[in-house]
C-alpha cells in the first residue's frame, strides 16, 4: 500500500525512482514523510530521476533533510540506517535540533511523540535562501499548472484546448488560463486577459448574460479559473466560468464521542485583553463550571493565531499596552495555558501580532521569544498555514483542521465586489467559502506577503474537514460543499481601529464540535456567566 501510493505520487508529480530506493522508502511507515523527502530532493537538486546514489553526496542530503518538520525527523533515521549513511552523521544532525534557553541545552521529544492522535499534514516552509525574481514566474507557472490539473477533474469539462492551439472560428471550446487583468467595456461588458502556457486570450463576458455576470464581477487577479466558450484566436465569449473548488463527497464521524474547541486572537498583553472572561474558559475546559457538556471528552484546543498583542505594530501602541515586551506577553500566555488539563492538545498557529514575519508561511512561534509556550508538554506549534489532523484511530481516518489567521481576508473584503456590499469583514464566512472556491488562501499576487516557492504553500492540495480562521474576530460557523468553516472570535475588546472601520467584533465565543455526532455547540465567555 505504502508503495503504491509512493509510485502514484511520483507519477503525478513526473518523478522516477530506481527499485532500490523505492523499496527504501516503502519500508518506512509513513509516505507523507516520502513525499515530502522526495520534494526536498527535487527543490535542492531539481533532479527527477533520483537514486540512491544521489544521497552520496552528504552536503545535499543535510539540506534536503534539515529542511523537514521536526516531527518527520524520525524517519529521516531510519532511511540513513535503510540507505547505508554514517550513522555519526545522523547523530551530528540530530545534535543540531537542540535548543538553548536561559544558557541550558536540553533536547525535547518531538512534537509527533507528543500527540499520537495529531499529525501534521502539512506545515510548509519558505526557503532559506535570497529571493530571486525569477522565483516569483516558477511560483506562478507551477501553481497555474497544479490548478490546471485540478480544473482537469472536473467532468463538465468538454473539448479542452490550450489557448496557443486555437484556429479558425471555434465552437464550444473549454480553455484553463490565469486571469492577467480584468476591466468594464464601454457596454458594461466585462472583459478579461487570460494566459496560460502557450499565450494569452481576451475573454468576453455579455452584460445580457447576468449570471456570469454575477460569476465574472467576482474574479480577481490570478485567479485559475475554466472558461466554457467560443470564439477566435483574438477573442471567445464565455457560456460558462469553472471555479477550481473545494469540495467533500461527504461529512466524517469519529467512532467516539470527543470534542475540539477553537478560538484564536487573544491579544495577551493588551490593555484590552478580556483576562477574567478567558479564565472562565479555562474553568470550563477544566470542569469547574457546571455544564451539560461532558468536559473531559474535550481533547483538543486550537488557537488560532495572534495569542499576543505584539509590540511596535503600529505608532502609539506602547500606550495600549499592559505588557510592554514580546516574551513578557508570551511568558504571560504560557502561564495562563498552562492552567488548562494536560490531556488536551493545544494546537497553536502564529498570527500577525506574534513577533513573525509578515510573508507567508509564517513559521512556528519563535523560541527567542516564545520559549514559554515551547516549553508546556501539551502544546504543539506549527506554521501559518498547516494542515493538522486530529482523532484519527484504528477504523478512522480523523478529520482534517486547515489553519489559516486570514491576513489575506481585507484584501478581498476591499476589491470583491459581492464581499465589499455586504461588509464582509463581519462575515468572514463568506471570505473563506470565496478562498475556499478558488483552493487557494491568497489567490491575488497583492492580498498577502509571501515566499515564492515552487510548490505554492498557501495552495489548498488536500480538502479540510474543517476550515479555521480568525484575524477578524468575527465569530462564525458554517459549511461550504460540506467543509466546516469557523472563524473565531477575539478576547480583546473592541479596538478604536475597529471603531473607525465600522467593524463589530465578536467576544469570548468558542465553538465546541463533537467529532462523533458534528454538533456544534457556540459557548459564550463573555461577561457574568458562561453560557451553551
Amino acid at each position: 500500500m505504502v508503495e503504491q501510493k509512493i509510485l502514484r505520487f511520483c507519477i503525478e508529480r513526473g518523478f522516477l525512482l530506481d527499485k532500490e530506493l523505492l523499496e527504501a522508502f516503502s519500508e518506512l511507515e509513513d509516505p507523507e514523510s516520502v513525499k515530502m523527502i522526495i520534494e526536498s530532493i527535487y527543490n535542492a537538486s531539481h533532479q527527477r530521476m533520483i537514486t540512491k546514489n544521489f544521497f552520496s553526496n552528504f552536503k545535499n542530503t543535510e539540506q534536503i533533510f534539515s529542511m523537514l518538520p521536526i516531527e518527520n525527523q524520525k524517519y529521516v533515521e531510519k532511511l540513513k540506517i535503510k540507505l547505508g549513511l554514517n550513522i555519526e552523521i545522523s547523530k551530528e544532525l540530530t545534535l543540531q535540533k537542540e535548543i538553548v534557553i536561559d544558557n541550558k541545552t536540553e533536547r525535547r521529544q518531538t512534537d509527533q511523540d507528543k500527540f499520537p492522535d495529531v499529525k501534521i499534514i502539512s506545515m510548509p516552509h519558505s526557503p532559506g535562501r535570497k529571493i530571486e525574481v525569477e522565483d516569483f514566474s516558477k511560483h506562478f507557472k507551477n501553481r497555474f499548472i497544479e490548478m490546471r490539473n485540478i480544473l482537469q477533474e472536473h467532468a463538465e469539462l468538454t473539448n479542452l484546448v490550450s489557448i496557443g492551439k486555437i484556429s479558425g472560428n471555434r465552437q464550444g471550446i473549454t480553455l484553463i488560463g490565469m486571469v492577467s487583468s480584468k476591466r468594464v467595456t464601454k457596454n458594461k461588458n466585462i472583459l478579461l486577459q487570460v494566459e496560460d502556457l502557450t499565450g494569452k486570450i481576451s475573454v468576453l463576458i455579455n452584460v445580457n448574460k447576468p449570471e456570469l455576470m454575477k460569476k465574472a464581477e467576482d474574479i480577481v487577479m490570478d485567479d485559475v479559473i475554466a472558461i466554457k466558450c467560443s470564439g477566435s484566436r483574438e477573442i471567445v465569449f464565455v457560456n460558462d466560468i469553472i471555479f477550481p473548488e473545494a469540495m467533500l463527497q461527504e461529512r466524517k464521524k469519529a467512532p467516539n464521542e470527543i470534542y475540539a474547541a477553537f478560538t484564536g486572537d487573544l491579544h495577551v498583553g493588551s490593555n484590552k485583553f478580556m483576562e477574567k472572561d478567558f479564565i472562565k474558559f479555562i474553568d470550563f475546559l477544566n470542569g469547574k463550571i457546571p455544564s451539560n457538556t461532558d468536559v473531559s471528552k474535550i481533547k483538543y484546543l486550537f488557537i488560532i493565531g495572534d495569542i499576543v498583542c505584539g509590540v511596535g505594530l503600529y505608532p502609539g501602541q506602547d500606550k495600549d499596552l499592559v505588557i510592554k515586551d514580546l516574551e513578557g506577553q508570551f511568558q504571560k500566555a504560557a502561564e495562563l495555558l498552562d492552567m488548562i488539563r494536560k490531556d488536551i492538545k493545544i494546537i497553536i498557529a502564529p498570527g500577525n501580532h506574534d513577533g513573525v514575519r509578515n510573508m507567508e508561511p509564517q513559521p512556528v512561534l519563535s523560541e527567542k521569544y516564545a520559549w514559554a509556550l515551547h516549553e508546556l508538554d501539551n502544546v504543539l506549534l506549527t506554521t501559518n498555514p498547516a494542515l493538522v489532523n486530529i482523532g484519527a484511530s484504528e477504523n478512522f481516518s480523523g478529520l482534517n483542521v486547515l489553519m489559516y489567521h486570514g491576513y489575506s481576508f481585507h484584501y478581498y473584503v476591499d476589491n470583491v465586489p459581492s464581499l465589499r456590499r455586504v461588509k464582509a469583514t463581519n462575515k468572514p464566512e463568506l471570505i473563506m467559502s470565496f478562498l475556499l472556491k478558488r483552493r487557494h488562501l491568497a489567490p491575488s499576487h497583492q492580498s498577502t506577503l509571501y515566499f515564492p516557492s515552487e510548490r505554492d504553500p498557501l495552495l489548498i492540495r488536500e480538502i479540510p474537514d474543517i476550515f479555521l480562521s480568525g484575524h477578524t474576530h468575527k465569530s462564525a460557523v458554517t459549511y461550504y460543499n460540506n467543509i466546516l468553516i469557523i472563524s473565531s472570535s477575539s478576547w480583546e475588546s473592541k479596538t478604536d481601529f475597529q471603531e473607525k472601520m465600522g467593524n463589530e467584533p465578536d467576544f469570548c465565543k468558542v465553538p465546541l464540535f463533537n467529532l462523533q455526532t458534528r454538533a456544534i455547540k457556540i459557548l459564550d465567555f463573555e461577561g457574568k456567566d458562561a453560557n451553551e
